[in-house]
This record gives C-alpha cells, sequence and structure tokens, in this order.
C-alpha cells in the first residue's frame, strides 16, 4: 500500500546579515556585562586566577573576534530556523532561542560538565548566559525584517 507525503510549500530563507551582526554584537556585550557580573564564582568554578588567566590566554583580539563569528553563526542558525518554522516575529525569534538552547546547548554543555566532574555552579553560570543570550539573538533576528 502506497502512501503519499503531503507537499509543504518551500519556505525562503532570506537572511538579514545586518540583524545578525547587530544580534552578535548584543550577544557580546552582554556577554561582558554577565561574566563581569559573575566573575569570581566563574573564576572559582574553572580553577583558574585572574592572573593566571592573564597570563595564560592567547591574543584576547582573537578571543573576541572567535566570540563574535561564534554568536554570528549562532544568531544566523536562530534566524534560519526561525524562518522555517514559522511567522518571523521576535517572540518566535525568542522561542526559537530557547528551543534550540535546551535542545543543543544545554545538552551538549550537560554532558560534558558531567564527564569533566565540573561543578553545576558553573554550568549555571555558562548555560544561564547562553540561554538568555539565544534568547536576545532571536529577539534581534526574529523581530528585525529585511524591507
Amino acid at each position: 500500500m502506497a502512501t503519499t507525503v503531503p507537499q509543504v510549500a518551500a519556505t525562503q530563507v532570506r537572511q538579514n546579515y545586518l540583524a545578525i551582526l547587530v544580534a552578535a554584537i548584543a550577544n557580546f556585550l552582554f556577554e561582558a556585562v554577565w561574566y563581569s557580573f559573575f566573575l569570581k564564582s566563574w573564576e572559582n568554578g574553572i580553577g583558574r586566577t585572574h592572573e593566571w588567566l592573564r597570563d595564560n590566554s592567547p591574543n584576547p583580539g582573537f578571543q573576541y573576534a572567535a566570540a563574535i563569528v561564534s554568536a554570528a553563526v549562532m544568531a544566523g542558525a536562530i534566524s534560519w530556523v526561525t524562518q522555517k518554522t514559522g511567522r518571523q516575529t521576535w517572540w518566535r525569534g525568542i522561542q526559537v532561542g530557547a528551543i534550540l538552547w535546551f535542545g543543543l546547548e544545554l545538552t551538549s554543555l550537560s554532558t560534558e560538565y558531567v564527564f569533566e566532574v565540573r561543578p553545576w555552579s558553573l554550568l549555571g553560570i555558562n548555560a544561564g548566559f547562553w540561554l538568555i543570550g539565544m534568547m536576545l539573538m532571536g529577539a534581534v533576528v526574529g523581530g528585525w525584517k529585511r524591507k
């Protein structure tokens, strides 16, 4: 018995690269505020001091560039999923950011933390940042439609 698969109209994705860049920058600025607020707890969680990080980190320019590029890729993915799964609105962008966080980011981090025997408080700091950051990026890319 043959069954037919209903055809679904293909939704064309139109990435707004300016919105993606703004979302990445907003996430980066939020990250600076978040980790400044949780700095001591974060340093304790990773078992490092500010001095150790300063003396042993690679080029800060490289670190910041990696953070911006990674956030831009993530914002682009949130934008793509938002457009492919429904209407493009700021609220849908927030929802998609939260769903992707739960299904991908939280699960990945949780698995690493369990096997690396990292403190749950550190998971709260890092995963909490990504939840809010991904929702923030979702709001920007979801609400900023290309004209």
